[in-house]
């Protein structure tokens, strides 16, 4: 009879462990994050995912999706593979100008002051995407670098708004969380998968 009652026990934690696993989407503070983003044929996973906090206010939900997972932030920002970040508005504090300005300001904590003027162009290019229309809550950017076009998809609540181009500067901007100096080290850690 114990050995029945282990036995059921045992199916009954698998089965539970084998549904989280498939759990198709999360939740983090009211937002929906998928397990999967199709892109040119191709399913990213989610690598990890946590939030962006700025002056005590959660400022946006982010995600990092790969081709093939790891904690290795070296090895994902050399990565010549397809790979996005996913970035959902969670503030109203939060317009296209401040976004733009933040990702500037971690570029330049990523990468150093010094070597920003090699990726003038793309950041204008950045800043001119984003600011295409306002940015309220609840927006959603999908940023997919494209291995076969060398180059950042940028995708506002699932429409393509244009194309940065350059792996270089795809490092460089994966870097604003990912790099030695990430805007966030706890937001770079749980993008790796190592928060639970």
């Amino acid at each position: 009879m114990k050995n029945s009652i282990t036995c059921l026990l045992v199916l009954l934690f698998c089965f539970s462990f084998s549904n989280g696993i498939a759990q198709e989407k999360f939740s983090v503070n009211g937002v929906t994050i998928p397990r999967t983003i199709d892109f040119e044929n191709q399913k990213l996973q989610l690598n990890g995912f946590g939030s962006r906090t700025k002056f005590w206010t959660e400022v946006y939900v982010q995600a990092l999706y790969l081709t093939i997972l790891s904690e290795d932030s070296k090895d994902i920002l050399d990565s010549d593979t397809n790979m996005g970040i996913r970035l959902q508005i969670t503030s109203s504090l939060v317009s296209s100008q401040k976004l733009s300005k933040s990702l500037h300001k971690g570029m330049v904590k990523s990468i150093g002051e010094e070597n920003l003027a090699q990726f003038t162009t793309q950041l204008d290019l950045l800043e001119k995407l984003l600011n295409r229309e306002a940015t309220v809550e609840n927006d959603a950017f999908n940023l997919l670098y494209s291995s076969a076009e060398k180059s950042i998809l940028v995708y506002k609540n699932n429409k393509l708004e244009g194309k940065i181009p350059g792996f270089d500067f795809k490092k460089a901007f994966f870097g604003i969380w990912l790099s030695n100096t990430p805007v966030d080290l706890e937001l770079k850690e749980a993008l790796l998968g190592k928060v639970k």
